[in-house]
């Protein structure tokens, strides 16, 4: 199934205008499946998701990620995949999200052009790079300790975030711990999208929330 947003243009506007950002992984979705929660996170208004599975075949994560795209053009939201700038393009996503140790961000951009491309950054080095091979947004984190991705930074900490954030010029989005109390904090701080992955995934509700949250 194709995207219902036309281009890069279209898909970048889509992801400016949300603010809360879900990450769903069959690791935290208990005993729920993906695509259940999936739907409940897009009936509670969810704007964007990032389906990230690290642990599944190629031939699973295509399957999971045509049965996603399907749910989320239903919904008119926005689908990035996490790594897989292949499986992206394959299923019609609107995006792709690479770490550090992905397909490099201008490799990602040359081969699909209208893809909203994000990079995860850490520090200032990593964001300046990132800006400069063309990223579409990065995320900035992780904020907080969490228990759903292992990085040798540690966490950055706010006052860290406040710093990195001088840096910035294109969208970016925060990650790591965050919870419900944290919201109003970052959002205080100018972070325009908060992405969760456990909190968002036991609380839907949340993407109800428009910024700013104050």
């Amino acid at each position: 199934m194709s995207s219902p947003f036309a281009n890069h243009a279209a898909r970048l506007a889509a992801f400016e205008a949300s603010f809360i950002y879900p990450v769903v992984s069959s690791e935290f979705c208990g005993t729920k499946s993906v695509t259940d929660v999936l739907i409940s996170l897009a009936e509670n208004g969810a704007k964007v998701v990032q389906l990230r599975e690290k642990h599944r075949s190629d031939a699973d994560l295509f399957a999971l990620a045509c049965r996603c795209r399907e749910i989320t053009a239903r919904y008119g939201m926005l689908l990035f995949i996490d790594d897989r700038t292949d499986i992206a393009l394959a299923c019609g996503a609107d995006g792709v999200h690479l770490g550090q140790d992905d397909l490099p961000v201008a490799a990602a951009r040359a081969i699909a052009p209208e893809l909203i491309i994000g990079a995860s950054t850490h520090n200032a080095d990593e964001i300046i790079a990132a800006q400069k091979a063309g990223c579409s947004y990065l995320n900035i984190g992780p904020i907080f300790p969490t228990q759903t991705k292992s990085v040798a930074c540690g966490a950055l900490g706010i006052g860290f975030f406040n710093e990195l954030k001088s840096l910035v010029n294109v969208p970016f989005s925060v990650m790591g711990g965050i919870k419900e109390p944290h919201i109003a904090e970052l959002a205080a701080l100018g972070a325009k999208h908060i992405a969760m992955v456990t909190e968002v995934i036991s609380k839907p509700e949340l993407c109800r929330l428009k910024f700013p949250a104050l």
